[in-house]
């Protein structure tokens, strides 16, 4: 399989698995995104997804897949350190305002600074028409977070602190896309960055809950240990396919179309979590979407 996927590479088959990897992967990054906030607090979630995923991970990292080459050991710690502020942010986020207020903006912004960054790194060229879809992204983006300060009541006090660290946690998505596109490209084996990134990624949150809060975990646990089940599989899908997406494809267009992800959110946000959307925030929510499909067209 690793062959066959390799030997795709650059190539139009290549990037036909590249787009439903990253449309799959935009579809679970929402259902990912909602389950954190559905069961417990984002940070509770966060830490049993990740010490679920990285048990998961362990074997197949120390037995199953070659190990990482001696010289892109100091490639995966650069990405655990990007990945660690990530979650830190997004969890920060979450925490300050409502999911379908905070991921729209995370997810909308991550893909502009992704296409600067794949430009600097990759080389990569936009046409005209791409850089539309990307004013057309902007634009619903900043008509989202103007409309959400205008006419959101809950939390509202909060709601700059949330759309902030919403712009952070994308510049870090950015960062953390543009990088490990870089390093799963530098590894011979692909999966051999996706099962020891999982593995050593997950570490960080649980360490840290069992220091900051002595390892106590809110009771009932059973639908905790569903949450870290259902998150795993997700994150593995998700995450393992825009990884995958990025070798096969152009980074800057497989991050831009994961970017759909935004009109799943508004959906998953009204079945799952109850939260209000109404036409406006569709409206501005779509014109998102459609800026990453013309992108991805344009191309």
């Amino acid at each position: 399989m690793v062959e066959w996927l390799v030997s795709l590479e650059g190539t139009e088959a290549g990037k036909t698995l590249a787009l439903i990897l990253a449309l799959q992967a935009a579809f679970l990054h929402a259902v990912f995104g909602a389950l954190q906030k559905r069961v417990t607090d984002p940070w509770t979630a966060r830490t049993v997804i990740d010490a679920t995923y990285a048990t998961i991970a362990a074997p197949f990292a120390f037995f199953i897949v070659p190990w990482p080459e001696p010289d892109i050991w100091w490639m995966f710690a650069v990405a655990w350190v990007i990945h660690v502020a990530y979650k830190s942010a997004q969890a920060a986020a979450y925490s300050a305002g409502a999911y379908t207020v905070v991921y729209p903006v995370v997810r909308g912004t991550g893909p502009v600074f992704t296409v600067i960054g794949a430009g600097i790194l990759f080389g990569e060229v936009f046409t005209k028409t791409q850089w539309i879809g990307v004013a057309i992204l902007v634009t619903g983006i900043l008509g989202l977070a103007v409309y959400n300060l205008r006419h959101i009541t809950v939390d509202r006090v909060k709601l700059p602190l949330a759309l902030s660290l919403a712009v952070l946690t994308g510049g870090i998505v950015a960062l953390y896309t543009t990088w490990d596109a870089f390093v799963i490209r530098a590894t011979e084996n692909p999966f051999t960055f996706i099962a020891w990134f999982f593995f050593l990624d997950g570490l960080a949150f649980p360490i840290g809950y069992l220091v900051f809060r002595r390892g106590y975990l809110p009771r009932p646990f059973a639908p905790l240990a569903k949450l870290g089940i259902q998150g795993a599989l997700t994150a593995y899908m998700s995450f393992g396919g825009i990884l995958l997406a990025t070798r096969l494809d152009k980074v800057g267009e497989a991050a831009v179309l994961r970017e759909t992800s935004v009109v799943f959110s508004a959906l998953l946000g009204w079945l799952m979590l109850g939260e209000s959307t109404g036409p406006r925030r569709i409206a501005l929510i779509t014109l998102i979407a459609l800026g990453a499909v013309v992108v991805e067209l344009g191309g």
